[in-house]
């Protein structure tokens, strides 16, 4: 099972903006944090990209794969390979959410 995505999790739109979650789950966490669902709320902020001399920015994130393995108050819940796409205000794609993910480390 891949690694669920939580309000913590580092997101990123494709120029580099910041991509916020919020999200209306407060019942199930991972990492101490709420598990992110496909109906919650991304907003991308600091998004620099220009469209033919115009700024275009990604705005918001709509979600096309989901991680079909678990549900959070009946909506399928976001992992680390789940696949987002960015929006502008016009709603045109602009590319991919970059997951940033975490490698666990143990020690001896």
């Amino acid at each position: 099972m891949s690694g669920l995505l939580n309000v913590s999790s580092v997101l990123m739109c494709p120029h580099g903006g910041t991509v916020s979650a919020v999200s209306a789950n407060a019942r199930v966490a991972a990492a101490g944090s709420p598990v992110l669902r496909a109906s919650d709320t991304f907003l991308v902020a600091g998004c620099p990209f220009i469209l033919a001399l115009v700024p275009h920015p990604c705005v918001t994130v709509q979600w096309l794969v989901t991680n079909l393995e678990s549900q959070v108050l009946g909506d399928v819940t976001l992992s680390d390979q789940s696949v987002g796409m960015c929006l502008a205000a016009d709603q045109a794609p602009q590319g991919v959410v970059i997951i940033s993910t975490q490698l666990r480390v143990t020690g001896r």
